[in-house]
């Protein structure tokens, strides 16, 4: 392990965040789950889906 992170990790650990912090950190992540549910149930909406094309290379 590199020491940059075990300092990080002391400094962490020493001032952790808030619980206000942690609360929000928990919420975006859940929100991220739940719109990745929806698309893979397949009831993401058509309107917020892009235009699947072909990848080309440039010339």
């Amino acid at each position: 392990m590199n020491m940059i992170w075990l300092l990080r990790a002391a400094k962490w650990a020493r001032n952790p965040p808030s619980a206000k912090m942690v609360k929000l950190v928990i919420a975006v992540i859940a929100i991220g789950l739940a719109l990745l549910a929806l698309e893979k149930l397949g009831w993401w909406p058509d309107w917020a889906t892009q235009d699947q094309r072909p990848h080309r290379l440039p010339r």
